[in-house]
């Protein structure tokens, strides 16, 4: 493996408008959304790119973007994660905003008709995309897969290429390692129904791709390949409950990515495929693409004097996204600082929710805690990601956050699969739960057992 994970298709430009909607137009019974923030973030295979990107060091990407507003936004959210080759576009930057309310989507905008231009690549993206190592294909229907030079550099290369295909773009080039439709993509290629299992073996066969992965949502893929067809499960402990309405916004750019990264590092396909059901999997628990979105202006989230309660309520009024977290957080160390950091990305203003002295001695016996509420709340405070602290006396935060609303509530991914009292209280209120990675070797309670036996 010596050259980079390439990711080649078409870049949109998503932008979220979030705001609060509690009446109806006076001349149609359609709901009036007061707008409080926007959030930008690459689509498309700019998306893929930057999942691609957390699991390979080198990532380029291949596309095409404008010379306006939107194409200079997009270099510059890409900027610093991919390299990039731009190709001309013709015509404006496709733009697809939702506009959400409570974190509903209301409506979805489609602005822009550009298209990549066919003229000949540069020398760099030649060089590319004949030195990868893997490639991935993002077709989203706007000229990138389908540029003849491109095409033909793809049917030469003796790297694995995934290609997501797209309606209104062209068919993969014969020879693909995999690709990669949704069921009801699958189900418009190939003419008409079937099993995710039929439909995945048929269009392996008029593709000549040497595998196909057609992807079920919740359930996974299915799998067709060179030795049968056969179904790929999400595990158990990456499923999200069943009560959840989850946003699966870029699920299927993050299944082609995982799948493109692990073929990349040299993993068989079954394995590559295993992997990537899982990584969309929990990509969605976290919240899908909105957890990578970057506010279109900055928000001043602290405001001395107000207490958790009161910026909550101030935050949410203003259309922004309350998040909120909570544990005894005695002997603050780094595992506890990676959590509050990425929970603090999930939305406009964290808020930790803290148990008091008393609470955690119920939990932890007499001993703990070792750091005194009023001490733990003066650092946690201190802390860049941190907005608010809130202290509860009960042995859960199941009052505070009943009173507080949080739009998501986080907790380490030490909890996969544990009933949190608090999760139903949260689902009440509008809110989601979403569970992020652990710092491995890192527990407050290891690290008092290491201190007192010397």
């Amino acid at each position: 493996m010596t050259g980079p994970l390439v990711v080649v298709g078409d870049t949109l430009l998503d932008i979220d408008v979030d705001g609060s909607a509690d009446r109806l137009c006076p001349e149609a019974p359609v709901p009036v959304v007061d707008v409080g923030r926007e959030w930008h973030r690459p689509g498309g295979a700019g998306l893929a790119a930057r999942l691609a990107a957390r699991s390979a060091a080198d990532v380029v990407l291949v596309t095409a973007l404008g010379d306006d507003e939107g194409g200079a936004r997009l270099a510059r959210l890409l900027a610093g994660e991919v390299e990039l080759c731009a190709l001309p576009l013709r015509g404006g930057t496709v733009r697809k905003t939702r506009i959400r309310a409570a974190g509903q989507s209301v409506v979805r905008l489609d602005h822009g008709d550009g298209r990549a231009s066919r003229e000949p690549l540069d020398a760099r993206t030649v060089s590319v995309l004949r030195d990868a190592s893997a490639i991935l294909v993002a077709d989203y229907g706007r000229g990138v897969a389908s540029h003849p030079q491109i095409r033909q550099l793809l049917a030469e290369t003796g790297a694995p290429v995934v290609w997501d295909p797209h309606p209104r773009g062209g068919p993969p080039v014969p020879g693909a390692a995999l690709v990669t439709p949704n069921d009801s993509e699958a189900a418009k290629f190939a003419g008409g129904p079937g099993t995710p299992g039929e439909l995945a073996g048929r269009l392996r066969a008029e593709w000549a791709a040497e595998a196909v992965a057609v992807t079920v949502g919740a359930q996974g893929a299915v799998l067709a390949d060179g030795t049968g067809t056969r179904a790929i499960p999400v595990p158990n402990a990456s499923r999200v409950p069943a009560s959840v309405r989850p946003d699966t916004c870029g699920a299927g750019d993050r299944f082609a990515s995982a799948v493109a990264a692990a073929l990349f590092e040299g993993a068989a396909l079954d394995n590559a495929v295993a992997s990537a059901v899982e990584s969309a999997a929990r990509f969605v628990a976290a919240g899908a693409a909105t957890a990578l979105s970057e506010p279109a202006e900055p928000v001043r989230a602290r405001e001395p004097g107000l207490s958790g309660f009161e910026l909550a309520e101030r935050v949410r009024h203003r259309g922004g996204r309350v998040v909120a977290t909570g544990g005894c957080f005695d002997i603050l160390h780094p595992g506890h600082v990676a959590l509050l950091r990425r929970a603090r990305e999930l939305g406009d203003v964290l808020i930790v929710c803290v148990n008091s002295d008393d609470s955690v001695r119920r939990l932890k016996g007499p001993g703990r805690p070792v750091v005194t509420a009023a001490d733990r709340v003066r650092v946690l405070s201190a802390l860049e990601s941190v907005d608010a602290v809130v202290v509860f006396e009960e042995s859960s935060p199941v009052e505070v956050l009943r009173r507080l609303c949080p739009d998501i509530w986080v907790k380490g991914g030490d909890y996969e699969g544990a009933d949190l009292p608090e999760a139903e209280v949260v689902r009440a209120g509008g809110g989601k739960v979403v569970l992020v990675p652990t710092v491995e070797g890192y527990s407050t309670t290891r690290l008092i057992e290491t201190v007192s036996n010397g």
